[in-house]
């Protein structure tokens, strides 16, 4: 085993995923909140636009993100003239395709638990006098918790499991970008299954700790 190697991919999937799912969750709570809150026309087709991620190929999400922060893109340039370079195949673009595939699978989780808040107890904290953002912090997000840290949770796995897109637009740069998903797929395609093993199990070791944590917190107590 090399085991420097090893490491590196681990190494950086966990790092994209730690600041991908902070970014993913100021997103989803604030739009998951909103969105539940809200009433406008056409929210339906807002609702399936900010879906839309879950079911698009990563190869298609991969190919809008690549349009979007591409060096003829106004973000792709304004982005390469304030740190003189471009996203493209860089880990920070690593972190915007986590985002991406993960924002879907969070908000869906969270709007649901704010949903299901009865709207009775925030209307009386009103009615005492409390603040739009009072009632937030004290009310709606400590009632909506278990449902705000399983979107967390279910998100930073999906980030941390992504490939089709990552690959498209971060690449497969050893050290740089290179995350589990396709060192797994380099080391499948070059023989080196014992890498392959290794890679894959870690993933499944990360993945069964996160849903162990989900299925705690959803677990109801008798």
């Amino acid at each position: 085993m090399d085991w420097p190697t090893f490491f590196e991919p681990i190494s950086l999937s966990i790092q994209v995923s730690l600041i991908a799912s902070v970014i993913m969750l100021v997103l989803s709570v604030f739009i998951a909140w909103r969105m539940a809150r809200m009433r406008f026309f056409g929210k339906s087709i807002v609702d399936a636009i900010l879906m839309l991620p879950l079911v698009l190929p990563p190869t298609v999400i991969g190919f809008i993100l690549l349009v979007i922060f591409g060096r003829r893109s106004w973000p792709g340039k304004l982005y390469e003239k304030l740190f003189g370079g471009p996203i493209i195949f860089t880990w920070e673009a690593a972190v915007i395709a986590a985002v991406v595939v993960a924002f879907p699978l969070a908000y869906r989780t969270m709007k649901a638990g704010f949903e299901g808040i009865d709207r009775s107890l925030e209307n009386s904290a009103r009615v005492y006098g409390a603040s739009e953002w009072q009632v937030f912090r004290y009310i709606t997000l400590p009632l909506a918790f278990r449902s705000v840290t399983t979107g967390y949770i279910l998100g930073f796995a999906r980030g941390l499991g992504e490939f089709g897109a990552t690959l498209m637009i971060a690449g497969n740069i050893p050290g740089r970008t290179q995350t589990i998903p396709t060192a797994i797929y380099v080391a499948m395609d070059g023989g080196s299954m014992r890498m392959a093993w290794a890679w894959a199990g870690s993933m499944v070791v990360l993945s069964f700790i996160m849903l162990l944590i989900v299925n705690r917190l959803t677990k109801e107590d008798y």
